[in-house]
């Protein structure tokens, strides 16, 4: 990992903004009297209860949600809808979504049910949402919260993105505007058949140059093609869906999305070998995929046991593709959910072998061994953590006292809170800054630097504004910036969206 120890400083309007690097943090030294009389603005708000303390909040500009799943993001209640749309099938013993097995049939199959039923059947409804969802959901003996969660999204995965994934853009982007939101980095995992197939069929070995060779002689990129022409579609689709070259626009038009390449780590070796290497290739083609990302339960048993094996395929595959971003899963783990031995070193590893960037959950760290070096190592080189507090309480059970936020401020680690599964949890992001500030007592400054942080560590391309002298002396979000500052504006996507969180910020700050 490389070392960055420099610091920088500029002076953009009233603030003084130290930086480290390209991705540093940035630390604004002054506060000028809107910001004052807006903090003041949130005690208040909060003194009268999470109510009132989610109507501050859901107008505060919040930047980015950069972890967030699109199939976890989508609410039950749409996946009945376009199940119903597209003539599904609901099997009445395990309540998951299935094709008619004769598509010419106008009849669902014995024991099956038509989706488009829950229209008219309340409680047929009633029971889909639920199932789709952590809504009303209590533990029981042998089922855990955990266990819901993961099992929602084999219950609704054939409403397929070949047909919808431009519905699924339009709801997630039109929530994220309505939540004062301007930027999103999409988990998804396209189709990979092929890749599938030829891991089947070559097999594996320990050697990863000899396999990335023969898995490209074979025709692994032939997907690449597929999955940039969904891509295409689906946001084609989505800017159809919100009138985005018409003078009515919708909201959602504004929010910037890019996308992180899910690669399934609970299957066998010789597979998450192939797809995260056709993931690489997809990351270095097109600019729309700025990263890669490993998901499914990290407590699994292919995840667990070939844990270090896929860290080790990460850090192979990095040295030839260094410019593709990476951020990792890790440490979504809790005691007793894996044996101690398994909370030792996840975190630490997805660092120093996988390259990540950003750490996704870091529930465990307190439990890695010697913690605090950790900590202190995430911080100097500026390893951002995805904070997905809701998440983390209903898979994990971890809340409050139990959760490392505060060790991670305690230690300047950069943390930015993030949604994970807003569907499946029945949340948005606004109710996340509301948790940080009831649970963990965050005030309004913190609560707007992790905004920051969320688009200073996006994978959006482009030096960071905090960095650069460009725009010294500027207002920060001013509608008229210098020349030099428009051109370096110009030419980085993520300086361009921070200045633009700045020009929000403002307008809250005014308000107040």
């Amino acid at each position: 990992m490389q070392a960055h120890s420099f610091l920088r400083c500029a002076l953009i309007g009233a603030a003084l903004i130290c930086a480290t690097h390209v991705s540093a943090q940035a630390v604004p030294k002054l506060a000028d009297a809107a910001e004052t009389q807006t903090a003041k603005a949130f005690e208040t708000a909060r003194q009268q209860g999470p109510l009132a303390l989610h109507a501050f909040l859901a107008s505060m500009p919040k930047g980015g949600d950069l972890h967030n799943h699109l199939s976890g993001a989508v609410y039950a209640e749409s996946w009945i809808a376009q199940a119903a749309a597209d003539g599904l099938c609901v099997d009445v013993t395990t309540l998951s979504l299935i094709d008619k097995h004769d598509a010419s049939s106008p009849n669902c199959g014995t024991g099956q049910r038509p989706a488009a039923d829950a229209l008219s059947d309340q409680h047929f409804y009633d029971t889909l949402v639920d199932v789709f969802s952590m809504r009303s959901f209590v533990p029981a003996n042998g089922h855990s919260g955990h266990d819901q969660f993961f099992d929602t999204f084999g219950r609704f995965q054939a409403v397929t993105p070949q047909q919808h994934m431009g519905d699924w853009l339009n709801e997630v982007s039109t929530r994220a505007a309505t939540r004062n939101e301007q930027y999103l980095e999409l988990m998804v995992t396209p189709p990979f058949a092929h890749a599938k197939e030829l891991a089947r069929t070559l097999g594996w070995q320990a050697d990863f140059d000899a396999v990335r060779k023969q898995l490209l002689a074979h025709g692994l990129k032939d997907e690449m093609a597929v999955d940039e022409q969904l891509l295409t579609q689906a946001l084609a689709e989505r800017k159809r869906l919100q009138h985005c070259d018409s003078a009515q626009a919708d909201v959602g038009c504004a929010v910037q999305i890019r996308f992180l390449y899910q690669v399934l780590r609970g299957a066998a070796p010789e597979r998450v070998f192939a797809q995260t290497l056709l993931g690489f290739e997809l990351a270095s083609a097109d600019p729309r995929w700025v990263g890669i990302n490993f998901v499914m339960p990290e407590d699994g048993y292919l995840s667990m046991r070939d844990y270090s094996l896929q860290m080790h395929m990460l850090d192979y595959l990095h040295r030839l593709y260094p410019t593709v971003h990476i951020s990792l899963h890790a440490g979504e783990l809790a005691p007793g959910l894996v044996t101690p031995d398994g909370l030792r070193f996840h975190i630490r590893e997805a660092i120093e072998l996988g390259h990540a960037e950003r750490i996704g959950h870091g529930v465990d760290v307190m439990y890695e061994d010697h913690p605090e070096a950790l900590l202190d190592e995430m911080a100097k080189h500026h390893v951002m953590v995805e904070i997905n507090l809701t998440s983390n309480d209903v898979i994990l059970g971890v809340r409050g006292a139990d959760h490392p936020l505060p060790m991670y401020l305690k230690h300047n680690v950069p943390v930015a809170l993030s949604t994970d599964d807003e569907g499946v949890s029945r949340i948005d992001l606004t109710h996340e800054y509301v948790r940080a500030a009831e649970d963990f007592g965050l005030d309004y400054p913190m609560l707007k630097q992790l905004a920051r942080n969320s688009l200073t560590y996006s994978f959006l391309p482009g030096e960071s504004l905090w960095v650069s002298d460009a725009c010294q002396g500027q207002m920060l979000g001013s509608n008229h910036p210098g020349a030099r500052c428009q051109r370096f504006l110009a030419g980085s996507e993520k300086a361009a969206a921070q200045w633009e969180l700045e020009h929000r910020l403002h307008a809250f700050e005014d308000a107040h």
